[in-house]
């Protein structure tokens, strides 16, 4: 371990719940290993004390932050200036300070698309089912869509407020990009069964099975599943939720979201350090047991 000196660079997780979270063990040991003076430590903030909080780091200087559930979102308003990723996406987990001015970035879509890779899959010129309209999905669709996925199905609430955000985004990418982008309320059950038929990868965006409430899965009705289906959650805590579980069962292929906390860690890393992570040696140690 560094030890922490009068020079040492705070950086910091703020979301809730985050005593599980292995980004402090992942940062750290990437600092020990490179031989930085840098500290990375959670913070368990939600939304209603995100603003104090972000303010209070603001002022003593830290060198930047991510954000998890529930914050990506409400962390935009925050921001002095967004990435042009960010600003599409419209929402955030990495925040730079730069000398005062907090630049808001969103690496999750990278960090997952590198993770389908790592899982050994290749969803190029492919369908992708996403559940989910929050920071994380809406990153994720982005990243798919400008990497070259053929087709993305969205499933969200009617009622959620990031329904308006998500059908400017599917609007975006239809106008803008060879991706087909389409936006289905979450209760349409013909629509996800079809979806779910023409795809290749069906990944859960969403906190639904994350500990400690692991009892709930995304998909209740496993008949629509395929034995040619592979199945991904973002949550990586529990390692396997009931969603992967029932996916297995029905004959999927499943994996979960410690790589993509890998690799979207490993650019905001890079963001706040100007080096590279150690991936390789990082994966050894937290990622491989």
């Amino acid at each position: 371990m560094i030890p922490i000196t009068g020079h040492t660079k705070l950086t910091a997780l703020l979301g809730s719940p985050v005593a599980h979270s292995i980004s402090p063990s992942m940062h750290n040991e990437a600092f020990r290993l490179l031989g930085l003076d840098y500290v990375y430590l959670c913070f368990d903030v939600g939304e209603e004390g995100l603003p104090a909080a972000v303010q209070g780091l603001k002022t003593c200087g830290i060198r930047g932050f991510n954000l998890t559930m529930p914050n990506k979102n409400k962390a935009v308003e925050l921001m002095d200036e967004l990435s042009p990723a960010a600003s599409l996406i419209g929402a955030i987990n990495t925040v730079v300070n730069d000398n005062g001015r907090l630049i808001g970035y969103n690496t999750d879509g990278m960090g997952y698309m590198r993770a389908v890779q790592d899982a050994g899959y290749d969803l190029i010129g492919k369908t992708l089912t996403i559940m989910g309209a929050g920071g994380a999905a809406t990153a994720i669709c982005a990243q798919a869509a400008l990497d070259g996925v053929k087709d993305i199905h969205i499933f969200a609430r009617k009622t959620s407020r990031f329904w308006d955000r998500t059908r400017r985004l599917v609007d975006n990418i239809n106008h803008n990009l060879p991706c087909n982008a389409y936006l289905h309320e979450n209760q349409d059950q013909q629509a996800l069964k079809n979806a779910i038929s023409k795809s290749y990868l069906l990944l859960n965006a969403t906190s639904l099975g994350m500990a400690p409430n692991t009892e709930n899965a995304i998909i209740t009705d496993t008949s629509i599943y395929h034995k040619d289906l592979i199945v991904s959650d973002v949550i990586y805590n529990p390692r396997e939720t009931r969603f992967l579980q029932e996916a297995k069962l029905a004959g999927c292929h499943t994996f979960n979201g410690m790589y993509m906390l890998l690799y979207q860690g490993a650019e905001a890393f890079r963001l706040w350090t100007g080096q590279d992570m150690p991936v390789e040696q990082i994966k050894a140690a937290f990622f491989s047991k």
